[in-house]
């Protein structure tokens, strides 16, 4: 394998540990002299970030073609040795954006190789051909001892070191002394920054872990598959968490964001889409919500445990040690070609935030999200010309044709008369009155260990609504600095708005027994019009309707099905701000669904 001997004990070690994860680090030597290669000194004369002697390291991944070798060799008892010149400081061996592999799925290994070998060009840094040169003098002395020996390397490498092995004749003996490096040493890796470490995406190698285990075959299917078992289990943690303010994830939306993955993995030349497609597909079709859960689901390694090591933390090229000491890092087995993008996501808070940030909330003030008001009362809207409507149906009559058309021709009644040969035309009277009460049982059967906030909320502008509702205790759920959610359960909207005592204190509606029975009887009570709008699941049932004929109401029901379900999920979501100034940066907590 192409790795220097001084990495052959710490490395064995770690595959001896798989399928828990870590790595093999290697300090540079304090000794090493100044090269002009690591020279980057600004106007001061002193070196930046940029020129700071990078550590060496070996990610003991399953998913790395090495490893997994060196894995399968110790299984069958098969001696694996290291071949690889001892280099200080390692330079690595340069970025190379080979193809993606998922192409030897429909491409054999020779057509592969015969495309990509034309692109390679010669390496033109000395500690790069001098390891070639080492690697080829090895495999010559190992010529010597065995019949058959297999090599791994990079394709980068394999021409040069393929041309160096033939233009050796004899193995050489080797006289000069090995360079002296510092020891290799194990360390395992904080499971929140694997991503950084591994050339697979930490929840797809767990699949293909998965299915080692399971003495599965694990083959090119076996990572498309693993997308989709991403999203499923995506999706299970995101109706967990959300509750009722989860969008509904269907089957067809899931297919959709599958099919926009692909599109925007083709559109980026590849063949498999890499971490930032799959969370910029989630956030575009099913919302930021899902999104956030999508990437945690991605950063998830089913298999990884403690070790006895010290812990390691990764960044981008970056290592940060036990000690706290933030160093550049490369990779002894090829840099990772991924390419790290910028996507933005509200996250979810942390427990010590959102601990302090509900140690700092204030009882007595309390507003709401403008924005959220200037939707919930446009949807209001869209209810009570949804609520005339059926109430004009009901007035909807047919008259035969004379000189108009009315309001377009029947043709239920035309047909019926076609023996007469008598065209029949619709008459739909305007609507009289007006509706000025609107109720919306999200929830008819409400649970009161649920929803534990009652309260009445009034007008803060003329465009709103006297409000009052039933919903999840905001307290329970907090986002940001004076930031809270709740989820409505019910809500009854009074407009234009006027001052009302407070419904769910009101001695007037002691005799309703339930919150949605309390909501009716006050819409009832303070609307000024015959008819109330009700949007809900399910038609008023017969104690609904009695309470109405208390007051001489009617109800004019609005069947919530009409909606779609994403709109009704938003609509439910209410955030409670604590104080008006909090509206100036709110928009950066809250997630839109």
């Amino acid at each position: 394998v192409p790795l220097p001997p001084s990495f052959r004990e710490s490395v064995l070690a770690g595959v001896e540990q798989l399928p828990t994860i870590s790595m093999v680090v290697q300090a540079p030597s304090m000794s090493t002299p100044w090269n002009l290669e690591y020279s980057d000194e600004d106007d001061d004369g002193d070196r930046g970030e940029d020129a700071e002697i990078p550590y060496s390291y070996v990610p003991i991944d399953p998913c790395q073609s090495v490893i997994a070798a060196i894995r399968f060799a110790i299984g069958e008892r098969i001696s694996v040795r290291f071949i690889d010149g001892e280099t200080d400081p390692f330079e690595g061996d340069g970025a190379y954006a080979s193809p993606d592999g998922f192409a030897l799925r429909e491409v054999s290994l020779e057509a592969f190789s015969a495309a990509v070998l034309p692109t390679l060009r010669r390496p033109t840094s000395p500690q790069v051909q001098s390891r070639i040169t080492a690697m080829a003098l090895r495999l010559r002395e190992l010529r010597e001892h065995h019949d058959h020996t297999v090599m791994l390397c990079s394709m980068v490498h394999w021409p040069w070191i393929r041309e160096a092995y033939l233009e050796l004749t004899d193995a050489p003996r080797r006289d000069a002394e090995e360079l002296e490096v510092a020891p290799a040493i194990n360390y395992s890796v904080d499971e929140n920054t694997l991503v950084f470490l591994m050339g697979e995406l930490p929840y797809i190698t767990a699949v293909y872990e998965q299915a080692r285990f399971e003495l599965e075959g694990a083959t090119h299917q076996t990572a498309i598959d693993g997308i989709k078992r991403l999203l499923m289990s995506a999706r299970a943690s995101y109706l967990t968490d959300l509750g009722k303010r989860a969008r509904k994830v269907s089957p067809l939306m899931l297919s959709q964001c599958l099919k926009y993955m692909r599109n925007l993995t083709l559109m980026d030349r590849r063949l498999t889409p890499d971490m930032y497609t799959i969370v910029l597909a989630a956030k575009q079709t099913l919302g930021d919500p899902f999104a956030v859960h999508v990437a945690e689901t991605v950063r998830n390694y089913a298999f990884q445990e403690p070790l006895p090591w010290p812990t390691v933390q990764l960044g981008i090229d970056q290592l940060r040690l036990p000690d706290g000491e933030v160093v550049r890092g490369i990779s002894r087995l090829g840099e990772n070609d991924s390419e790290w993008r910028t996507l933005e996501l509200n996250r979810r808070p942390l427990k010590d935030e959102s601990l302090k940030w509900r140690m700092q909330w204030n009882a007595y003030r309390q507003c709401s999200w403008l924005p959220e008001d200037a939707k919930i009362e446009s949807f209001r809207t869209r209810v009570l010309d949804r609520a005339r409507a059926i109430l004009g149906a009901d007035l909807a009559r047919s008259e035969k044709f004379t000189t108009s058309l009315m309001d377009g021709i029947d043709v239920r009644e035309t047909l019926r008369h076609w023996y007469d040969g008598q065209l029949f035309v619709k008459v739909q009277p305007p609507s009289v009155g007006h509706l000025d009460a609107c109720l919306f049982l999200f929830d008819p059967q409400p649970d009161p260990h649920t929803y534990t906030w009652r309260t009445t909320w009034f007008a803060e502008h003329s465009w709103e609504s006297t409000l009052a509702f039933y919903a999840t205790d905001f307290r329970e759920e907090i986002l940001g600095p004076g930031i809270a959610v709740a989820n409505y359960g019910g809500a009854m909207f009074l407009f234009p708005p006027r001052s009302i005592p407070d419904i769910w204190s009101d001695p007037e509606l002691r005799f309703a027994d339930t919150m949605e029975e309390r909501l009716i009887a006050a819409a009832c009570l303070h609307s000024q019009s015959k008819q109330i709008a009700i949007l809900s699941p399910i038609p008023p049932t017969a104690l609904w309707r009695r309470i109405a004929k208390k007051y001489g109401k009617s109800l004019v029901h609005v069947p919530l099905a009409q909606f779609s379900d994403a709109m009704i999920a938003q609509l439910r979501t209410v955030h409670v701000l604590n104080g008006k100034e909090v509206r100036s940066y709110a928009a950066h907590f809250i997630r839109k669904s």
